[in-house]
């Protein structure tokens, strides 16, 4: 028999090791005590009911935490920081980005990057990958001259002709489409079906309150066209464009990637780090996978991953987790599997 308030004790000591914030120490600490101060048959009663939450300091994470020790089991959070136990960060992250074959999240001076699509490929292949996901953007974002759908399709046969020439290399068709208001997405639907991977991202009206922008996520996220989730609270952590996280139920939109099976993007570039570990955290209790991307507008950025790859390692990021751990014919595969 497990005691749930030692297992919350024991995440709580390793994130202190990990020197994680202590506001999210002092979550486990919390109900930690409140446990100890009940009954197990409380406890139990409460488990089976699904009525922990309502407890007072009992969060989802921790009531989850709770259930599964009070069944017998190792708590999953318990299992991913014991985990990184003895493993430096840095160790970690290089051995997590060794795992990837590609990146998913790549833009050229098609659309607002800075160079063509083939400098970009070489630049990925030299790096070792396998693949790159070519995601310039959607007609909608005019300020990165995003792709009608005229300019699509002749960029696709651009790539078509390259592929022929890198060949093993591959770069792999997308576009990074802008999730409307309404949530619907930024392309036409006929040519998202021929794509290999669509990124979907919101890049207008960012601060709409909660109980708009969750629908409008959710919405996207089942269109079945939508492979990966891009940056999704759009903030910026650095320089002039600095700017807050956009607003939405967490819980209910991760419980949507997860039914949908969409990816959440850890998004390396460093003026994103998006999502918060706090909210990659949620992601990954909701059974999300993820995609580790650069989001690059440049070679040099490709080589941005290994940033990603760090915040993933602290959150307890395994490579079976990582989509783009897959080889390009495994993930489109997956892909090809969600209906389009």
């Amino acid at each position: 028999m497990r005691d749930p308030a030692e297992d919350l004790r024991a995440i709580a000591f390793a994130l202190e090791r990990a020197m994680e914030p202590t506001y999210r120490v002092q979550a486990f600490r919390k109900a930690a005590k409140l446990v100890d101060s009940l009954d197990r048959s409380t406890l139990e009663e409460r488990a089976t009911a699904g009525t922990l939450e309502d407890l007072p300091g009992i969060g989802k994470v921790t009531a989850l935490v709770i259930g599964e020790s009070m069944r017998g089991e190792e708590p999953n959070y318990l299992r991913r920081v014991n985990d990184l136990e003895g493993v430096p960060v840095a160790e970690g992250a290089r051995a997590l980005r060794a795992a990837l074959k590609g990146d998913c999240h790549v833009h050229s001076d098609w659309s607002d990057g800075g160079s063509p699509i083939d400098e970009m490929a070489r630049a990925a292949r030299d790096l070792g990958h396998e693949y790159m996901v070519l995601t310039d953007h959607s007609p909608r974002l005019k300020i990165a001259r995003g792709l009608s759908p005229e300019r699509l399709r002749e960029q696709l046969e651009v790539v078509a002709a390259l592929n022929e020439s890198m060949a093993p290399f591959r770069i792999l068709t997308g576009i990074e489409c802008d999730i409307n208001e309404d949530g619907t997405l930024d392309q036409d639907p006929a040519l998202l079906a021929q794509l290999d991977l669509v990124v979907g991202s919101v890049h207008s009206k960012l601060r709409m309150p909660s109980e708009e922008m969750t629908p409008r996520m959710v919405a996207a996220i089942s269109n079945p066209h939508l492979d990966v989730l891009g940056h999704c609270t759009g903030r910026m952590v650095k320089g002039a464009r600095g700017r807050p996280e956009s607003e939405f139920d967490a819980d209910i939109v991760f419980a949507a990637c997860a039914q949908f099976d969409v990816a959440v993007e850890i998004n390396s570039r460093p003026e994103r780090l998006d999502p918060p570990k706090r909210l990659l955290r949620v992601a990954l209790e909701a059974g999300c996978k993820v995609a580790i991307d650069t989001d690059a507008h440049a070679p040099g950025q490709l080589d941005w991953q290994l940033v990603g790859c760090e915040r993933a390692h602290l959150t307890g990021v395994t490579p079976a987790q990582v989509i783009n751990t897959l080889t390009a014919d495994a993930l489109l595969a997956w892909t090809r599997s969600r209906v389009r």
